[in-house]
């Protein structure tokens, strides 16, 4: 009895932490460049019962129990998020649709091949330093600038050019222009600003090893191979003056929501009746 009591439970622990994957993604309905995550789940590894003390050995297999599920991880989607149009020339949002040759990517981002092989679709992100030196990686591109010409993250963090150097400009902003590979530009001589800086834009050839530290920000697990700067034919544009929306469907997680409640609820009336019952044998049954 006590097993689907157990099982019960790890299907309520898992419908909770799925319950806080879609409420954090509609949490960040209106942050710029927010990716998504879905939660994954799977079960237990599965038991085999036996039969003890039966008269023939060689039959005493039942067979497998399922011990429970859980989620095991959240993977991020990192689909393209509509372009929204702000008119701001700090505004910088990437389009990124990089093609792996042989590979025809789903709408995940991900392709499975006649042996089984899995391909992920490369993305492309900005390129930022923290304040302990280190770099890491994102796709809001809501920048603003330092008094100083330094462009900046929204919380304060310098946007790093090509050269491993942050940017930073000898003119007004207003006056940058950027171009669709990144380079910045005098708009009104239409000639490259002096030290010819141009943002850094990485790609990622397996998403799945950026780890979110918060605040839009990625930090890299992965090989050193796995990681490199964008090269000039890949399907890689800036648009100046646009930010990318969140990629999380509003409509498809009120439906995921209603449906982690529903698995919620059904978990719960489970445990409640055995509950009822072992309360039943331990205050009747146990009396008799």
């Amino acid at each position: 009895m006590l097993r689907g009591l157990y099982t019960a439970a790890s299907g309520m622990t898992a419908q909770q932490r799925r319950h806080d994957t879609i409420t954090n993604n509609i949490a960040n309905l209106n942050t710029p460049g927010f990716k998504g995550t879905n939660a994954v789940e799977r079960s237990f590894p599965d038991m085999l019962l036996s039969a003890m003390g039966g008269p023939d050995p060689s039959i005493s297999s039942i067979g497998k129990l399922s011990t429970g599920v859980f989620t095991e991880e959240n993977l991020l989607s990192m689909g393209q998020g509509d372009l929204q149009q702000t008119n701001r020339s700090q505004d910088l949002a990437l389009i990124s649709d990089i093609l792996v040759p042989g590979a025809q990517f789903d709408e995940s981002g991900k392709y499975v091949d006649a042996n089984g092989s899995v391909t992920y679709q490369p993305q492309a992100l900005f390129s930022i330093l923290t304040p302990e030196g280190e770099e890491r990686y994102t796709r809001n591109g809501s920048f603003k600038t330092a008094p100083d010409g330094t462009l900046l993250t929204s919380d304060g963090l310098r946007v790093l050019g090509a050269n491993g150097q942050p940017i930073q400009v000898n003119v007004s902003w207003d006056d940058v222009k950027v171009s669709a590979t990144g380079e910045l530009m005098n708009n009104k001589t239409g000639l490259p600003l002096d030290g010819a800086p141009q943002l850094r834009i990485m790609r990622v050839d397996n998403p799945n090893m950026l780890v979110r530290e918060g605040d839009g920000r990625f930090r890299y697990e992965g090989e050193a191979a796995g990681i490199r700067q964008i090269a000039a034919d890949e399907r890689v544009e800036i648009r100046q003056g646009f930010l990318e929306r969140s990629n999380v469907d509003s409509a498809q997680s009120a439906v995921d929501i209603m449906a982690a409640l529903r698995a919620y609820e059904a978990n719960q009336k489970v445990i409640q009746f055995y509950d009822k019952s072992l309360e039943k044998a331990a205050n009747e049954v146990g009396r008799v």
